[in-house]
């Protein structure tokens, strides 16, 4: 068969495995019954692909359209790999998103037109790609919610900002990967919005040690992840994914990620030279230009983003207002 795509339902209270191929959803577990999860799929992650497509093409009974099973008050759409597993995150890694902040910001020789800026900030961006190493940060499973989840506005921190990143999913554990290699441990591909707290990222009591990324990009729901995991076989080049967000229908990111600087490959054969990867790890690449911080525009309340990457289908999250409630640790504080 052509495609398909593996994916996370909760349906009456009960975490299910499927299969989405077009817009039908089949039970992974009446072919292989023993995946009780999608993560138990990757201890055989390409024989039981082949076993799932065998069952599809063979008429198999469909559980419902993905559309109508997404959209049931009976049902939730979770992050397709679970259990969740850790997050790997690259930043500053868009070429036209850097030279944009470059320019911005004024980063570069005092005086400089912006056509000069851009071009001294590519030529840095080639330089880092040369000879230098990624950007890379690590996100906490719990931050990581449904591609359809609401958005909760943390009640410390603002200026909460989008940035639709390519997921490559791990498949295989990964350690002192090379380039080469690197794409045999890639399971496949998911969208994740990497959310921040802008306001959180400097810390002001501690400047010399600078930003906090824990606090600013960990809140509950900060990684809506999803909706599906479309295997790497029916996706063999990363760098031809089409990306668009839209905040209340306005574009705000169209970019397409080969203008990645350090590419999929690079960013997993760095990481892996670093950490050992595990099979469900998801490896977010960066974002590209357009988000909030260029825009002078945060998420809020009653916001509506929808976030699409070619292939892998659409997010759709609104975003919620802070309850108002500070936690323990700011509630007794001056």
């Amino acid at each position: 068969m052509d495609s398909f795509a593996i994916a996370s339902l909760e349906l009456d209270g009960v975490e299910i495995p499927v299969v989405v191929a077009g817009d039908d959803v089949y039970d992974i577990r009446d072919v292989l019954p023993a995946v009780h999860r999608t993560g138990d799929l990757f201890t055989e992650w390409d024989a039981n692909l082949d076993r799932i497509a065998e069952h599809i093409v063979d008429g198999a009974q469909p559980l419902g359209s993905f559309e109508a099973l997404r959209t049931s008050v009976a049902a939730r759409v979770l992050p397709p790999v679970q259990p969740v597993g850790q997050v790997i995150a690259a930043g500053a890694n868009y070429r036209e998103h850097i030279i944009q902040m470059s320019v911005a910001h004024g980063l570069g020789s005092d005086g400089a037109s912006p056509e000069l800026l851009r071009d001294e900030a590519a030529a840095e961006i080639d330089e880092r790609v040369r000879s230098g190493d990624p950007y890379v940060w690590t996100g906490i499973p719990s931050a990581v919610s449904g591609a359809y989840d609401d958005i909760p506005l943390p009640d410390v921190g603002t200026d909460v900002d989008w940035e639709l990143e390519l997921g490559v999913v791990i498949g295989r554990t990964a350690h002192r990967v090379s380039v080469d290699d690197a794409l045999d441990y890639v399971a496949g591909y998911t969208i994740v919005n990497d959310l921040t707290a802008r306001s959180l990222v400097p810390r002001n009591d501690m400047a010399k040690i600078g930003t906090d990324w824990f606090r600013a990009k960990n809140q509950p729901g900060f990684f809506p992840t999803g909706p599906l995991l479309v295997p790497a076989r029916f996706l063999p080049d990363p760098t031809a994914f089409q990306m668009l967000l839209t905040l209340n229908g306005q574009v705000m990111q169209d970019a397409t990620t080969d203008d990645l600087a350090f590419d999929v490959p690079a960013l997993l054969s760095y990481a892996s030279s670093v950490a050992i990867l595990q099979p469900g790890d998801i490896l977010i690449t960066g974002s590209p230009a357009g988000n909030g911080s260029h825009w002078k525009r945060f998420l809020r309340g009653g916001d509506l983003v929808e976030s699409t990457i070619s292939g892998l289908g659409g997010q759709r999250n609104l975003v919620r207002s802070p309850s108002g409630v500070l936690p323990p640790w700011q509630a007794g504080r001056p």
